[in-house]
């Protein structure tokens, strides 16, 4: 059976293949003879990033994992404006990052085509928020694209380096988490020769300190050429393929992106038949001319989007200064939070259309939430053997209970649950340490040479490896310039965990080969905290040993906590057929205390009711020896290998 990887490197015009949206974005861009891909990995969006780091070398593409989006970005860009194609892949919070950059850029424009694909995560199954990237773009004057099948994600990726290219302007080409998560056939297209040939593409960057340097003087002047661009590439897209009307009658639907397959979805199960739809490949511009088709002889309007008005928007200012005087629905049917369902899709237009719904919904909900007071709830956890838990666990205990503990985006913010609850706070990647030094201002103010006054609070920072080379670094210069009172805990699990497993600065690996690794505590060390040492949390007395010294220190500490991910561990010495100790509890020793459950709360371990006694689930262990080191009665012990 082929790899998906393979698959995407298929020379077999007019193939169906099956793939998900993220790798038909690939596909597409490998398609479009993409040259440059630079990308930091963020949830709904991986797997494309993912996909072009296994394919890079054969098709000759750079491909880098940056150690930020706003890097990521400039790399793609200054490989444009050299003249290749270029592109550069983010979740939605990744874009905010970037948006330093992103806005500037829109006034110089690019040469070589750069599509920046954006990934949004509707009801935040893996976010902070659920922004719509639509109204970024409709902020910036920045063309968005949204696909409504994997096919058209392969397709319109491809158009996307296209238009921009033709209008010397950037791009997005925006999914949500379902567009990017799907799968579906998709009918593959033709491959340049370089491409085939993996043959690796260079460009030439001509000076132009009018056009590329960003300064009042020349800026000035663009703002009028992106203005008049974005016009042009509304009249444009008013033929784009992926933009056309459907069906006839005197009431209209308008759906961009995914909605329209929810909105097809919710017609066939109402039985509506008379409507007429527009489907919108392009959020924004919207194609005024398209409207003007669209609307004549309509008597009414709905609008089926997710998330913001931003079609809602366009739509009715278009019909005001065009005088259409009809009813437009939007976001007084259709919600404006979570991601859109066909069951949304049919409750919104069956009030728009004064149907009844197919099914009672309401009956649904209520038998739903006597399922939920049913079935006992499953928070998420830390994985088995994770090193995480450890830290964790030690800190807790050698934190006084009043500590305060700001963490960050990552696994580890599990820590928030029970019974580690050693997380109090998280905002945005590198937020924690920022957060720390603010707390450490507030709470127990300057620490300086001549002032050292005891601390009030004590504060325990935690970041991951990764996300201390995305953000971490200012942050930590900044909290050590200003002589912060802070302890910041490194989680160093080798690989960039919670996303898949992708390399960064800190394991030295690329796509391309080994690059150079850069360690935490050299870095920590160069800038001048006042206390730095690397523990592995699978000690779990020495790592607590440390903190509390690190807690002693007045000025800023880092503990380094460094060891491998389990999950990615385990993941190795299965592919080598290498086996593990699994732990058992020896019933004699076992006290029932439950320190391994509540204090520690280890999956593989469960509570024996009968008994009375704690278990391990053989299947779950990974090995670690956690359990045994927290036990006050030495009952857990290493019994037999694992599996491989």
């Amino acid at each position: 059976m082929a790899k998906v990887t393979d698959i995407v490197l298929w020379d077999k015009p007019g193939e169906r293949v099956l793939l998900l949206g993220n790798q038909a974005i690939a596909r597409g861009a490998l398609e479009a003879n993409i040259a440059v891909f630079a990308a930091y990995p963020g949830t709904p969006s991986s797997e494309l990033t993912d996909t072009m780091a296994a394919v890079a070398k054969r098709a000759g593409v750079y491909m880098e994992y940056s150690t930020n989006e706003k890097i990521a970005f400039e790399t793609a860009l200054s490989a444009s404006w050299a003249g290749l194609r270029a592109m550069t892949a983010m979740k939605h919070v990744g874009l905010n990052v970037a948006m330093d950059s992103f806005m500037t850029v829109s006034y110089m424009g690019v040469n070589g085509g750069l599509v920046v694909m954006v990934a949004d995560d509707p009801s935040m199954w893996s976010s902070q928020n659920e922004q719509d990237t639509r109204a970024i773009g409709k902020f910036a004057n920045v063309p968005v694209l949204e696909p409504a099948s994997v096919q058209e994600a392969k397709d319109m990726t491809k158009y996307a380096f296209e238009l921009s290219e033709k209008f010397g302007q950037m791009v997005i080409l925006r999914t949500t988490t379902r567009t990017s998560h799907m799968r579906g056939d998709v009918v593959l297209g033709e491959l340049p020769e370089e491409i085939k040939l993996g043959k690796r593409k260079f460009g030439d960057f001509k000076k132009d300190p009018e056009r590329y340097v960003d300064i009042p003087a020349f800026q000035r002047k663009k703002h009028a050429w992106l203005l008049e661009t974005i016009e042009k590439i509304r009249k444009e897209l008013e033929n784009a393929p992926f933009n056309r009307i459907e069906g006839d009658g005197k009431v209209g639907i308008i759906a961009p992106g995914l909605a329209y397959a929810y909105v097809k979805e919710a017609l066939a199960w109402l039985g509506v038949k008379n409507v007429r739809i527009l489907k919108l490949g392009s959020p924004f511009p919207v194609p005024y001319g398209l409207l003007e088709k669209f609307f004549d002889g309509l008597e009414k309007v709905l609008i089926v989007e997710e998330l913001e008005p931003v079609v809602e928007e366009q739509v009715k200012v278009w019909a005001f200064d065009n005088g259409v005087d009809i009813p437009i629905h939007g976001k007084d049917l259709v919600p404006r939070v979570h991601e859109m369902t066909t069951r949304r899709a049919v409750e919104a237009i069956a009030k728009f259309s004064h149907l009844k719904t197919p099914v009672n919904f309401a009956e649904i909900d209520e038998r739903y939430k006597k399922v939920q007071e049913i079935v006992p709830p499953r928070p998420p956890s830390l994985c088995p053997a994770c090193p995480h838990r450890n830290t964790f666990y030690a800190i807790k205990k050698a934190a006084t209970p009043r500590a305060i503990f700001p963490s960050d985006i990552g696994c580890y913010t599990l820590g928030v649950l029970p019974p580690l609850k050693t997380v109090d706070t998280t905002i945005a990647m590198g937020g924690s340490v920022g957060v720390a030094h603010g707390l450490s201002v507030a709470l127990n103010g300057a620490v300086s040479e001549e002032q050292r006054a005891e601390k009030k609070k004590v504060i325990v920072a935690t970041i991951g490896d990764s996300t201390f080379f995305h953000t971490g670094l200012p942050a930590l210069a900044n909290a050590i310039y200003n002589r912060s009172n802070v302890v910041i805990v490194v989680l160093d699990n080798l690989v960039t965990a919670m996303t898949g497993d992708q390399p960064n600065p800190g394991t030295g690996e690329t796509p391309h080969g080994p690059g150079k690794r850069i360690l935490i505590e050299e870095v920590a060390k160069a800038m001048g905290a006042d206390f730095v040492e690397v523990v592995d949390p699978y000690d779990i007395k020495a790592t607590y040993e440390t903190i509390k010294k690190a807690l002693e220190v007045e000025g800023v500490s880092v503990v380094v906590a460094r060891q491998m991910c389990a999950l990615h561990r385990i993941g190795q010495m299965r592919r080598k057929g290498e086996k593990w100790p699994i732990y058992q509890v020896v019933e004699e020793k076992c006290t029932g205390c439950k320190v391994c459950i509540n204090a520690y709360g280890c999956p593989a371990i469960y509570w024996d009711a009968e008994k009375k006694k704690a278990r391990v689930d053989p299947l779950m262990c990974w090995g670690c020896g956690g359990c045994a080191q927290v036990c006050p009665f030495d009952a857990f012990e290493p019994v037999k290998e694992g599996g491989a």
